[in-house]
């Protein structure tokens, strides 16, 4: 199917085609943020993975512009191949959600035609990276409908996004965080400022965009003359700029699910991202999405028994400090002393071909399909509303 022609909408008034009483799930990707691209690439192994004979699989994208629209289900579609990043064109369709909790129907409207009912969604799996997506605004939108989505809430999405916040948050909740400073919105830095933050944090540092993931914006600094460079690039993604002391220690993940019926969230083995080309000096976004030879994802991780098993708890403790729901991966870092130090957590991680929290699952006894399909009945389980 050509990425502009628009996906059939024939589909019954309301319920699930054919009378079935399979759950429909909404894979919705894309967005307006400037992970874009992985969005649609973790998309595309989400579309893979979930079992068509067990549920009916509607695709809804965002487009750059945020733009909903019926977008093609064809995992292929959705692959980073050759460079090329895949990306949600406008299809002159435009879908609806629910305007409150007594309709619940989606809409579909189309050029020049009376709109048509898609029929009910019983739960969005929400595939956006970045603002406008992971960071509490979409989650909002689903909460004002009633309708039910894989992952964290409104405030644990929001929270988990902003990496100041984050990092008071984990903080407050007895967790090792490592140094940082904060530059809020609004005017330069001035030369006395940029000064005061290489005296308080040393050199290396890293300069990260406050909201924002897949490494975009982020600059490391061994130099003070780089530093104003690094606070525009970050503010390129941002105007809240992060900046954090470079810390000695291994990069380790690990993943987290939530319970069932009131059990504790589960942690997965650990993995580790290992750099292994000279040209990326951390793992940044080409290193994670462009160029897999220069990384090595060690799943699991060759830790001692009981560093894997603090990373893990670590893993579960943030988790809970910041109130996810469903899923999360927290990045960490294993010093040479073995303490452990969260580095942030992630509460929608990509599920590329080439993501870490897929892999640490499989590690585990989880395939990629199983991890899916227990997301999906996590969130058919939550209950709506405030909980």
């Amino acid at each position: 199917m050509d990425a502009t022609t628009a996906p059939s909408t024939d589909a019954p008034a309301s319920g699930h085609p054919d009378g079935e009483a399979r759950p429909r799930v909404m894979v919705l990707f894309g967005g307006r943020s400037g992970e874009h691209a992985i969005s649609c690439a973790t998309a595309g192994g989400v579309l893979r993975a979930l079992d068509r004979d067990r549920y009916d699989v509607v695709a809804v994208g965002i487009t750059p512009d945020g733009q909903w629209v019926l977008a093609d289900d064809d995992p292929a579609r959705w692959v980073i191949e050759d460079g090329r990043l895949p990306r949600v064109e406008d299809t002159a369709t435009r879908v609806l959600l629910p305007q409150g909790t007594v309709e619940r129907d989606v809409q579909v409207v189309e050029s020049g035609r009376l709109a048509r009912t898609l029929g009910v969604v019983d739960v969005v799996f929400p595939l956006l990276h970045g603002p406008f997506g992971e960071d509490g605004t979409l989650q909002g939108l689903l909460e004002l409908a009633d309708v039910r989505y894989v992952g964290s809430g409104v405030l644990a999405s929001a929270v988990g996004m902003d990496k100041h916040m984050m990092k008071l948050v984990l903080a407050g909740s007895g967790l090792r965080v490592g140094p940082f400073r904060v530059l809020p919105a609004g005017a330069d830095p001035d030369a006395a400022t940029l000064d005061a933050l290489v005296a308080d944090l040393g050199l290396p540092l890293f300069v990260k965009p406050a909201r924002a993931g897949s490494s975009l914006g982020i600059t490391r600094v061994d130099r003070r003359d780089q530093l104003e460079e690094a606070v525009a690039e970050a503010r390129r993604h941002d105007p809240k700029v992060v900046v954090e002391a470079a810390l000695v220690g291994r990069e380790v993940e690990c993943g987290v699910l939530g319970g069932r019926d009131g059990a504790p969230a589960r942690a997965s083995l650990p993995g580790e991202v290992v750099v292994t080309d000279d040209r990326h000096t951390f793992y940044d976004f080409e290193a994670k999405y462009l160029d897999e030879a220069g990384v090595t994802l060690s799943c699991p991780a060759d830790l001692p028994e009981d560093v894997t098993d603090r990373v893990r708890e670590v893993a579960v403790r943030a988790f809970d400090a910041v109130g996810c729901e469903g899923l999360a991966r927290v990045d960490v870092f294993v010093t040479p002393d073995d303490e452990v130090v969260v580095n942030e957590i992630n509460t929608m991680p990509g599920f590329t071909p080439y993501s870490m929290y897929p892999r640490m699952w499989e590690a585990t006894g989880m395939s990629y399909p199983e991890l899916v399909d227990e997301l999906v009945g996590l969130a058919l389980a939550r209950p709506t509303g405030l909980r």
